[in-house]
Order: structure tokens, then C-alpha cells, then sequence
């Protein structure tokens, strides 16, 4: 049993709390928006670097704490930090219990298999595949980025499917779990590499691979690249697609086509413009508010 106590907290303080609590003993401590849920609700998106500037006006610190703290001092553990985070009182704050759950049937519940088009799915290994016809791509969620739920994702699945030729040869540049690299061997290419500056991600899309018996090569992103690639799919962020633009350009062989995503619709001129140099890129699909730019080399 654990307490899940929720206090109110503006965006000046809210952060500066929350490390209170931790060093007055909570088990751990989030930050929500509090007003998640209706009109109110302000989404945040940010970047390594490049992080948003506050939190929100109106934001929750959920703290966790041992089930076995009484009420007296719970009270006092609240007091001390709200008192070391400069805080004239205990801000108001709501209690409840967390009983003791299995969570690892919890959390597999909340993933089902993912319908990508009726030619694809992606199946969790506790499931049967929906569909015996279609390619099945078996992957948990894990410790790296890819697990077809997220729109990103969607957008360069769906982008292989229409894409991707036998025969062809591509390029993931950032591979995280190995999602779309494993999709693309599945679909008919040849020739795929997967490249992250993640070792824990090389080598979760390295099980991954295995798993699916999917033919594919997997490298640090700091091995020299020399080859070119037919098709070239870049899931990562915003600013690093627009660093990395030269890089990733000169893998596309001439002919050859490049799909980015990773992007917010509000950030598709600020990569539009990055890449312009090299590729002209336009916007293919778009999803939750999320873009998928594509492109195609000069065959010149």
C-alpha cells in the first residue's frame, strides 16, 4: 500500500516543490497540468536543449509515499517541504490510497495489437496476431523509443508500406527499438540498416531484429557512413533533423527518397527550410498534430 498525495501548485513553484518532497522522503514525484482535461489544458512539447520555459499556471505535484506514514507525519513531511521550498504553508492537497496491484498485467493491458494498414500490424508478445494474412511485427514496449502507438511512428510506417519495393535498400537513421528498419525488411527491402547514438537502443532493436527474424544491420550512428540508400526514414526531433541535414541528405542516392517525422505541424517550415539546400521537402501526412515531411534526391 502507498500514499498518493496531489498537491496545487503554481508554475514558479511547482518544480522547486517537487524536489522537496523528494528529499523529505517521497518515493517519487510527478508534475501534471491541472488543468488536464479541459479547455484550459495547455500541452507542452520540448527538446533536449530546447526544453519549454515554465510549467503550467495551474500544475499538480503527485507525490508517492510509504503506505506505512501515518497521518501526523504526513502532515509534518508536508510542512517540511513546503517549508524548504519557500512556501507560506501547505498548499491544498487531496490524499488517496494506491493499493498493491500486478503491474505487469496492468501495464500489458494497455497495449493491444496496432492495426499500421491491413497489410501491417504490430503485435505485443502477449498477443495473438489479429491477422495470420498480414505481417506481424512482434515488439514490447521497452527501454527504447518505437512501439507503433505514437504518431510519429504511424506516419513512417504507413510511409514504408507505400514505399518500400522489393529489392530496395534504406537507411533508419535513429533507429530506437528498430521498428521501421524490422517493418522495412518485412515489406520486401534488401538491404536495411539501422543506425542510433543510443548503444541500449542498437541493442534493443538488435533483440528486436532477432525476434522477428528480420535481416538487418545495426551500427552506432558514430560509425562512418559511406553507403547511399534507396529510402531513407529519420523519426527522430526537430532540431536534430535540422543539424543533422547535410549528414542525413548525403545517405539519399540520387533518385532516391527521404521521409521525416519526429515534427510538429508548427515546425515544418523551420526543417522545410534546413533541408532546402539539399532536398526539397514537402509535408506527405500529418496525425495528432504531428508531420510527416518527405522528399525525393535530383536523379541528376
Amino acid at each position: 500500500m502507498w500514499i498518493s498525495v496531489t498537491l496545487q501548485a503554481d508554475a514558479a513553484r511547482a518544480e522547486v516543490l517537487s524536489d522537496a518532497l523528494m528529499e523529505v522522503g517521497a518515493l517519487s514525484v510527478s508534475i501534471e497540468d491541472a488543468d488536464a482535461g479541459t479547455d484550459a489544458e495547455t500541452p507542452q512539447f520540448g527538446e533536449p536543449g530546447h526544453l519549454p520555459a515554465a510549467l503550467w499556471d495551474h500544475s499538480r505535484v503527485i507525490a508517492l509515499i510509504d503506505g506505512s506514514t501515518g497521518s501526523g507525519a504526513l502532515e509534518a513531511l508536508l510542512a517540511e517541504a513546503a517549508q524548504a521550498a519557500g512556501l507560506d504553508g501547505v498548499p491544498p492537497y487531496t490524499v488517496e490510497e494506491v493499493a498493491e496491484q500486478n503491474w505487469v498485467q496492468l501495464t500489458q493491458s494497455q497495449f493491444d495489437p496496432i492495426r499500421i494498414t491491413d497489410r501491417l500490424w504490430i503485435v505485443p508478445s502477449w498477443h495473438a496476431a489479429p491477422d495470420d494474412n498480414a505481417i506481424n511485427i512482434e515488439l514490447d514496449p521497452g527501454m527504447a523509443f518505437g512501439t507503433g502507438s505514437h504518431p510519429t511512428t504511424r506516419l513512417c510506417l504507413e510511409w514504408l508500406c507505400d514505399t518500400v519495393t522489393p529489392g530496395c535498400s534504406l537507411l533508419d537513421y535513429g533507429c530506437g527499438s528498430g521498428i521501421l528498419a524490422i517493418a522495412a525488411a518485412k515489406l520486401g527491402a534488401a538491404e536495411v540498416l539501422g543506425i542510433d547514438i543510443d548503444e541500449k537502443a542498437v541493442d534493443a532493436a538488435r533483440d528486436n531484429a532477432e525476434r522477428n527474424a528480420a535481416a538487418i544491420r545495426l551500427q552506432h550512428s558514430g560509425v562512418p557512413l559511406g553507403d547511399t540508400f534507396d529510402l531513407v526514414v529519420a523519426n527522430i526531433l526537430t532540431n536534430p533533423l535540422c543539424v543533422l541535414a547535410p549528414a542525413i541528405a548525403a545517405r539519399v542516392a540520387p533518385g532516391g527518397r527521404v521521409a521525416l517525422s519526429g515534427v510538429l505541424e508548427t515546425q515544418a517550415g523551420q526543417v522545410i527550410e534546413a533541408w532546402a539546400p539539399f532536398i526539397a521537402l514537402q509535408v506527405g501526412a500529418a496525425h495528432d498534430g504531428w508531420i510527416r515531411l518527405e522528399g525525393q534526391r535530383s536523379a541528376a
